[in-house]
């Protein structure tokens, strides 16, 4: 069984967005933004990689 390239980091940056999106729905929202729009970058990263990839 082979991972494709890019998967971790989507998975990754799919599980600090959750987190993020969930922890921003309480008080002081500034850091959990933050942590929202880099898990969105984790995401965007390991799609074009596996995109990339493909063949």
């Amino acid at each position: 069984m082979t991972m494709r390239e890019g998967l971790i980091p989507t998975v990754l940056g799919t599980a600090v967005s959750t987190a993020g999106y969930m922890l921003k729905q309480k008080r002081g929202s500034n850091k959990m933004v933050a942590n929202t729009i880099f898990g969105l970058a984790h995401v965007v990263l390991g799609v074009i990689d596996l995109v990339e990839h493909r063949r």
